[in-house]
């Protein structure tokens, strides 16, 4: 991220000699929607005060970078950056981080998920997204990001596995070891979560989201975050890192109302905003309707299950059978993420 065209062409020429291809930004406000899903940012000194100013979600593995002497007397720190280097003299040191990323560094999808009104039921198709993606063979990090969401492990009938939460993961900051969060967090199979526990409602840090969401990248195919409907700190550094966010609303005219609202709160920190129609409409408006209506293209129709809710109450996570319209649905979104052959798509 620069403007300083004698900076940029020094760093083109070093990431080329690596062989890593590279993402371009000038300022912040490009940035943004790479930010925390990036493998390495390599922030110019000329935009680290720009950088401090747009409150950019704190991440690991940022290099403050200049040209020349005092070109990079910023303030790193504040900034988050882990390195500090200055041009030419730092090239050889550059050239081996470009060099040393993996293909795989940062290549799993995320996707946030939120209501468009309280009840909606973001947090069931959270839970079945995970539960086909695992199912489907993929390697899954489901986060519960609501502290007054009741727990997303209830939903799963998770309440009872052993595993690290939320208060261990609270204070967390900078790099994660991906496998070993994999390793100390509540699993079954290709399936780990990261919910929070009985205790009082603990608010989360938008670092510890961010090292949480970019470890999971690292370490998962797919990750699901399961979004409060009032954006603090952290549902905004999850949406920035996300690739898809989904917002759920009920085919009913208020419901839709309040959606289009938080619908453009949404937008400022995702690029890519798409709504999931969840039956059934008392007033007959069409999934089309809706999604026109929130002003975002429409990813699907969630039509009703029944047995759903009922299964639920009984520990039985959503998907858990493998069939019926929301696993179809859950097929329908990940297949958006992933190419037919199964790798994730550029």
């Amino acid at each position: 991220m620069t403007a300083d065209a004698d900076l940029l062409e020094e760093l083109l020429r070093i990431a080329a000699a690596a062989g890593t291809e590279v993402d371009v930004a000038p300022d912040p406000a490009a940035a943004r929607p790479r930010w925390s899903r990036a493998p390495l940012v390599v922030v110019g000194a000329d935009q680290a005060g720009p950088c401090l100013g747009a409150r950019l979600p704190r991440r690991q593995r940022v290099v403050l970078a200049g040209c020349g002497p005092g070109a990079v007397a910023s303030p790193a720190e504040s900034l988050g950056a882990e390195y500090v280097v200055r041009l030419p003299e730092a090239e050889e040191w550059l050239l081996r981080r470009f060099s040393a990323l993996s293909p795989a560094d940062g290549a799993g999808r995320v996707v946030a998920v939120l209501g468009g009104r309280g009840g909606a039921g973001a947090s069931v198709l959270a839970g079945a997204l995970a539960v086909t993606a695992a199912r489907d063979g993929r390697r899954t990090l489901l986060v519960d990001a609501d502290p007054f969401g009741g727990g997303l492990d209830l939903i799963l009938g998770w309440e009872g596995v052993d595993g690290l939460r939320w208060p261990g993961l609270a204070g967390a900051e900078g790099a994660l070891d991906p496998l070993a969060l994999v390793r100390s967090l509540p699993q079954r199979g290709d399936l780990v979560m990261v919910s929070f526990d009985r205790g009082e409602p603990l608010p989360l840090p938008a670092a510890a989201m961010a090292a949480v969401l970019d470890a999971g990248r690292r370490a998962r195919d797919v990750v699901v975050v399961d979004l409060p409907r009032r954006l603090d700190d952290a549902a905004v550094a999850a949406l920035q890192g996300a690739d898809l966010a989904l917002l759920v609303v009920p085919a009913e005219l208020r419901a839709t109302a309040a959606a289009t609202q938080l619908a453009k709160a949404v937008a400022l920190h995702c690029a890519s905003v798409s709504v999931v129609v969840r039956g059934p409409a008392p007033g007959n408006l069409s999934a089309a309707e809706v999604a026109r209506s929130v002003g975002f293209p429409l990813a699907g129709l969630l039509a009703p299950e029944p047995g759903l809710a009922r299964g639920l109450e009984h520990g039985q996570a959503p998907a858990a059978a493998g069939r019926g319209p929301l696993v179809a649905l859950c097929r329908e979104v990940l297949g958006s993420l992933f190419d037919a052959t199964g790798e994730v798509a550029a």
